[in-house]
């Protein structure tokens, strides 16, 4: 039940907020790599990440991917940072893209390496503590087209819920800045959890939500949220300290 409720956070927020000039993103590539080279491919990936993302802007981490289909794949994560702080990135002149050829993308399937970048929707997100990051939700969802408005409402809604219901519960939510509409992967909710039962706990939300917002109400909230997305889809990702250039620390006033 918590995994379905989850997936209802996920809203098309870009046309909302893009008047701010200096937003936090996430530079994002998911690497698939050669079944016979794994152990290279980790090797490699650690060392470049501990040389040129072990601080700062530029800190990487790397995720595993346990389920889906991009199982067995690596999720490497850059920021958060500012669009213009990618101009000041380690790039050829500091040997970064001759070790990132080298040592990742040579161990690396073909037609791997997609890459996105992803804004930080601080005003939704809920980053209540400081935390380590270990396991991670992550919840995409393709919004249908000019519904974007419709459904950020929605997703207010259920964020009073949270507010005043589970205010505890800790996870992000970062729109696309480069979406597809073939990819159907418009915004995504990560939430964040250190043991895997935390999936089957069951948090009796509907009854929750109609306690702030009125008998019948989370029944009329799965039709209104229905008529504005086209569906979604769910990974879970391991966190790999031991690939990253950063730890799994977060502090929350950097998310804000």
């Amino acid at each position: 039940m918590k995994k379905a409720i989850l997936l209802m956070l996920l809203v098309p927020l870009m046309a909302l907020a893009q008047s701010e000039n200096e937003y936090l993103i996430f530079e994002t590539a998911i690497l698939t790599p050669n079944p016979t080279q794994i152990a290279q491919f980790e090797k490699g990936l650690a060392a470049h990440n501990k040389k040129f993302h072990g601080d700062g802007p530029y800190g990487a981490r790397i995720y595993w991917i346990s389920s889906g289909p991009n199982t067995g794949s690596y999720n490497w994560t850059m920021g958060p940072l500012p669009w213009s702080a990618l101009d000041g990135r380690p790039g050829e002149e500091e040997g970064h893209d001759a070790d990132w050829n080298s040592n990742v993308l040579a161990y690396v399937a073909p037609g791997s390496g997609t890459t996105g970048y992803w804004k930080h929707e601080t005003h939704v997100s809920r980053f209540s503590k400081d935390f380590t990051i270990k396991n991670m939700l992550v919840d995409y969802h393709d919004i249908t087209r000019g519904k974007g408005k419709e459904a950020m409402a929605l997703v207010e809604k259920i964020g009073k819920v949270y507010a005043e219901k589970f205010p505890d519960e800790t996870y992000g939510i970062y729109t696309n800045q480069l979406s597809s509409t073939k990819e159907g992967r418009d915004l995504v909710v990560i939430s964040f959890f250190d043991k895997s039962a935390w999936m089957g706990e069951d948090n009796e939300f509907a009854a929750k939500y109609d306690e702030v917002h009125g008998e019948g109400g989370f029944e009329q909230f799965l039709q209104d949220w229905y008529a504005v997305t086209e569906g979604g889809e769910s990974e879970l990702w391991l966190f790999r300290p031991e690939l990253s250039g950063i730890n799994g620390k977060v502090d929350v006033a950097d998310r804000k």
